[in-house]
């Protein structure tokens, strides 16, 4: 994933952006990035690795390193950026939040019909923002550049771009799979991907661009460029786990969907007579408490929190990059509460089951510590499909998912006709899903939210909603 913040101003922004990018932290931990414009000094570019320290502490002197009027900011888990660019478009910073599919059929044409060639990385690869600025570049303006841009790219591409002459233009992706905000000051605008960080930065929010909307931002106005299309696919994983809980998107509040998830899920549990006689209801930190509240407060289950993690040294739970390193950094964070597991039948909320890897070792670590049964309790359905959209799972197949794993285990190849029975909890096939998973990680029941429940939390009609990572539809 990633994220992105950007001002232009009348008076210095570098603090805006310095803060407002610091604010979208969780959204990756790979790279960040700030490009600033200053009038007669030009666009100027810093970029630091965030693996093991974050954006603060890398860019905690940028104040004395870079100065301007209008700036932008990225948080990146992919390639380093923003770049600079010279092209016959101008001298421009170029940053991009998504993911570049069919890299490889676009440079053929890069290569073939533009004659472009590009900076190598390891491995022989490019950096993407470099590609997508190359489709840019190939059309008279930035807006049709864009849009050319936009159209050719298999996944997703939203995109920032500071000018030399020190405005901002701004492009939602084609299906409005992410969002991009834009906020108002007395001296200017901003454009976002978290709401709450315009709005902690004194801004106002004035504009939710639409998919595919482009927009040009000075200090005194917002001129669209390119009127948003009718069409909309925004990820529903981002109310679920990836977005702030402090974040509105299309209207819904991160925090206040999950609440709703869980009072769902309770529900749920109720009228099928499941998990009686829970001593606490807890949530998997930290995705899954505000989940966990929702349900505790339904069921009237008192909520607790059994272990807590120890972040003063570790606070990112993707630090760092390395599986391995992570799962033993995971399991290192978890500290007991000896007098909330020892005899108890404790209930768990996920936010979601992907690998499972970590959640295996965390049960052990209930078990280990006295608990009597762990319920579990998985805030989406089962995940089928790696995410070619945003990337969010860090899955290099399907099979990593342990649905899909269990599914062949269970039924080989031919299950895989059968997904949407799979993720049906009530069908034979979904218990046995179900079942064969709670073997494996020896919870005393699973279950996981429905499609339906889902999109009821998030209150957004399923055709607006991207779906894809549960049923595969496009």
């Amino acid at each position: 994933m990633g994220g992105f913040f950007g001002a232009v101003s009348k008076r210095d922004c570098i603090a805006d952006v310095f803060f407002g990018t610091d604010y979208h932290s969780h959204l990756g931990t790979r790279r960040g990035g700030m490009a600033s414009y200053k009038e007669g000094e030009g666009l100027q570019r810093a970029i630091h690795n965030i693996n093991n320290s974050p954006f603060r502490t890398k860019f905690e002197h940028i104040f004395d390193e870079m100065q301007g009027t209008a700036a932008i900011g990225c948080i990146s888990d992919s390639d380093p950026q923003p770049l600079l660019i010279r092209s016959r478009l101008g001298t421009y910073a170029i940053c991009m939040v998504g993911i570049i599919n069919n890299s490889e059929e676009l440079l053929e044409k890069c290569f073939n019909e533009y004659g472009e060639h590009f900076d190598a990385i390891s491995g022989g690869g490019i950096n993407s923002v470099e590609l997508c600025a190359a489709l840019i570049n190939q059309k008279d303006n930035f807006r049709d550049g864009i849009r050319f841009a936009q159209e050719l790219i298999s996944g997703t591409a939203s995109i920032v771009i500071l000018k030399d002459d020190g405005k901002i233009i701004a492009a939602r992706d084609r299906l409005g799979r992410l969002p991009v905000i834009i906020g108002k000051d007395a001296d200017g605008h901003c454009l976002t991907f978290e709401s709450f960080a315009c709005l902690k930065l004194g801004y106002e929010i004035v504009k939710e661009l639409g998919p595919g909307e482009i927009v040009e931002l000075s200090a005194e106005s917002v001129e669209t460029l390119s009127e948003p299309g009718d069409k909309m696919r925004i990820c529903a994983f981002l109310w679920s786990y990836y977005g702030y809980p402090t974040s509105n998107y299309e209207g819904v509040n991160v925090e206040t969907m999950r609440y709703k998830n869980g009072r769902i899920m309770a529900d749920h549990d109720a009228e099928e007579g499941k998990a009686r006689d829970i001593d606490y209801v807890s949530g998997v930190p930290d995705s899954g408490t505000p989940h966990a509240i929702g349900y505790a407060n339904e069921s009237r289950v008192p909520f607790a929190r059994p272990f807590i993690k120890y972040t003063p040294t570790w606070p990112r739970s993707f630090m760092p990059p390395n599986q391995v390193e992570r799962d033993k950094v995971a399991k290192m964070k978890q500290i007991p509460v000896h007098e909330l597991i020892q005899g108890k039948k404790l209930l768990f909320v996920d936010d979601s089951i992907v690998r499972g890897t970590q959640l295996k070792e965390t049960v052990e670590f209930l078990y280990e510590n006295g608990a009597k049964e762990v319920h579990m309790r998985s805030a989406c359905p089962p995940i089928m499909f790696g995410c070619k959209y945003l990337n969010f799972s860090r899955s290099t197949s399907d099979m990593e998912l342990i649905a899909r794993r269990v599914i062949m285990e269970l039924e080989g190849e031919e299950g895989f006709k059968h997904i949407e029975e799979y993720s049906d909890g009530s069908t034979e096939r979904g218990k046995k899903l179900r079942k064969a998973i709670s073997d494996k990680f020896n919870f005393a029941s699973l279950e996981f939210q429905s499609l339906e429940g889902i999109v009821s939390s998030i209150g957004i009609d399923e055709c607006k909603l991207c779906t894809y990572c549960w049923n595969g539809r496009e």
